[in-house]
């Protein structure tokens, strides 16, 4: 089990960084590319744990690999060779689940194991299996796995998701555009990574309108053909850095990072008093902030809660609570969407860190506290990101353990914070 060593405090942080493709978007895409019997080149790929399982998991299914150039991978799926994908694999990544969509679509059968993941709290796949149902799925559940058939074949449905989930929005759109008819499904998610996989699939011949939106309105289309798609940033890398930048009081220039996406994240980190200034497509976060809690009005105590896109995002709420623990003033932090992901708080209490777990969703953060390194363990991708930032900020040295799942999300994280001026080790 791989561990960081972290001295904290660093005596300067900074200069430039361009985050790395979306994990969340390229996940979903290279579950696409099993829709076409033609080549898709996928441009800016991550070179992340997810990443490798998820090419893994296409190639057992047929699909050949060629890496044409540094992050970017050629897929070429000119036959499915199996609709079960191997179930170690599968068990590993939440995302072995969008192999769903694609199968289905293609030889209308999928065998798929309990999808791993996270661990922050139950994350149901009712969503996805009620629609595939609508659309003339049959689903049969068993203690570890799912069977999906549609032995009449698929039509289109006008869908309303039962909740507005991600990955049962993709599932979904994929397996509409090779669903004859026309294909509406209302209360869609639209986050960044939903809107990349849209445009990657009409750059293949799909036809999808909407993007962007909570409605999408998929018009089935017999075959799609080959293309070549550049991934977009990774909007939470980019959360993630510039709460790593303000935190440590360093000057921090990230570029090429869509900053129309973070306009939220603008809203959620100035309550704790950040700024940064947009510089065309670059984000530009000023050295030694004065960071204060800017209250709600008649002096009421802030708060910073998640939200579906384009509300704030979950994924960003471990990296806002770290971050709070240096802001002057007392913020309440509201989890919203999962039931698990603050329980990770106490590692940054034993740091020093002055918070009170209210229940599984909210936790009540009262700042600044001086932080002390300590021996850690990361929970999940982007508990183990905030604590990379909590021991960046700490005094003294601290060992984060079981990495691999920071490794998940962020690619190259130590060699790339060392060029920024970080003291860590990869041990």
């Amino acid at each position: 089990m791989a561990r960081f060593i972290i001295e904290g405090q660093p005596a300067h942080f900074g200069g430039e960084v361009e985050p790395h493709g979306s994990k969340n978007a390229a996940l979903p895409l290279i579950a696409a590319t099993l829709l076409t019997e033609e080549a898709v080149t996928l441009q800016r790929l991550p070179h992340i744990e997810d990443v490798r399982v998820m090419k893994a998991l296409v190639g057992e299914l047929g699909s050949r690999i060629e890496e044409i150039a540094p992050h970017t991978t050629r897929f070429e799926a000119r036959d499915i060779l199996q609709t079960n994908p191997s179930r170690a694999l599968a068990q590993s990544i939440r995302a072995s689940f969008l192999l769903a969509g694609p199968l289905l679509a293609r030889c209308h059968r999928a065998t798929l194991a309990r999808p791993g993941g996270d661990r922050i709290g139950r994350r149901p796949l009712d969503a996805h299996l009620e629609a595939f149902r609508e659309m003339g799925v049959e689903v049969e559940v068993t203690a570890d796995a799912y069977h999906l058939f549609a032995p009449h074949g698929l039509h289109a449905a006008d869908i309303f998701l039962i909740e507005m989930s991600v990955m049962a929005t993709e599932n979904v759109v994929m397996v509409a555009t090779l669903t004859p008819g026309t294909t509406t499904i209302c209360n869609a998610a639209s986050e960044p990574h939903i809107q990349d996989l849209c445009h990657l699939l009409n750059a293949m011949g799909g036809q999808i309108e909407g993007i962007g939106t909570s409605t999408l309105v998929v018009q089935g289309v017999e075959r799609l053909h080959g293309a070549t798609f550049e991934i977009g940033p990774d909007y939470l890398e980019v959360g993630s850095f510039i709460g790593l930048a303000v935190a440590t009081g360093g000057e921090l220039l990230i570029r090429n990072c869509r900053p129309t996406e973070h306009r939220i994240t603008a809203i959620a980190y100035g309550r704790l008093g950040v700024q940064w200034e947009v510089r065309g497509e670059d984000i530009f976060v000023p050295r030694h902030q004065q960071l204060i809690v800017q209250e709600d009005l008649h002096g009421a105590i802030a708060k910073i809660d998640d939200a579906p896109w384009p509300g704030f995002p979950a994924d960003l709420i471990s990296i806002a609570l770290v971050l709070a623990t240096q802001v002057q003033g007392t913020i309440l932090i509201h989890e919203k969407m999962f039931e698990s992901r603050l329980f990770w708080v106490d590692k940054l209490i034993s740091m020093g860190a002055r918070i009170v777990l209210c229940d599984p969703h909210r936790a009540v953060v009262v700042g600044p506290s001086p932080l002390y390194g300590q021996v850690l363990s990361s929970p999940d991708i982007r508990a183990g990101m905030a604590l990379v930032i909590a021991a960046l900020c700490a005094e003294g040295t601290s060992v984060i353990h079981n990495v691999e799942q920071i490794d998940r999300g962020y690619g190259d994280l130590d060699v790339r914070l060392r060029a920024l001026g970080a003291t860590i080790e990869r041990g």
